[in-house]
């Protein structure tokens, strides 16, 4: 019998830490959302997980390590779930994507393409810059979120994540500029204003 008490309290502690998490949790997830409330942390998935990347994460619920291997899609974790977590096999395993940090050798200018060998679907490419050794590329219309750069990369310079939550921080993060920059327009044309009608006070 599980012990719903005890789930929720660790899905309470796991949504108020990971809020702004966009880790990965599953393949095939039919709802993300509602991931913990289902889940009964039976350990099927891990079990029969092709690469056994899937580990327990907080809570001891199921999420995948992308240091440890890359996903093969093997749809296993889907298949020997008892629970109705999981999508049909045909469609879109998940929507994340790799994305290269500043930790990149190319970034200190030492070539390495660990990461593009290792990509199956070709979805990084180097592009060759005056100066410095060819930068890698990714190309996100092709990566499929594997995760097989990850733990390949000699300096973990490689994260993948969801795209929503990514695309979300990042224009979070802009409309803050915007609305910054706008502030401090408002401010300086309000001093110039001040500044021309004492001007015109003291003539």
């Amino acid at each position: 019998m599980v012990d719903l008490a005890k789930r929720n309290l660790f899905k309470r502690a796991t949504l108020s830490r990971n809020k702004n998490d966009s880790s990965p949790l599953l393949p095939w997830l039919r709802s993300p959302d509602t991931f913990t409330d289902l889940c009964t942390r039976c350990g099927q998935c891990m079990a029969h997980c092709d690469t056994q990347i899937i580990i327990k994460g907080d809570g001891g619920f199921p999420t995948v390590d992308f240091t440890i291997d890359e996903c093969s899609f093997c749809y296993q974790c889907a298949k020997n779930c008892p629970e109705n977590l999981f999508l049909e096999e045909e469609q879109s395993p998940w929507q994340i994507k790799a994305k290269i940090t500043e930790q990149c050798l190319s970034q200190q200018n030492i070539e390495c393409r660990s990461c593009g060998d290792s990509c199956e679907v070709q979805a990084i490419q180097f592009k060759l810059s005056a100066g410095r050794v060819a930068q890698p590329q990714i190309d996100l219309d092709n990566c499929t979120g594997c995760g097989a750069c990850v733990s390949i990369c000699p300096t973990q310079a490689i994260k993948v994540s969801t795209i929503q939550a990514e695309s979300a921080v990042e224009t979070g993060s802009t409309l803050e500029i915007e609305s910054a920059l706008q502030i401090d327009s408002a401010i300086q044309t309000e001093n110039r204003s001040q500044t021309e009608s004492d001007h015109y006070a003291t003539k």
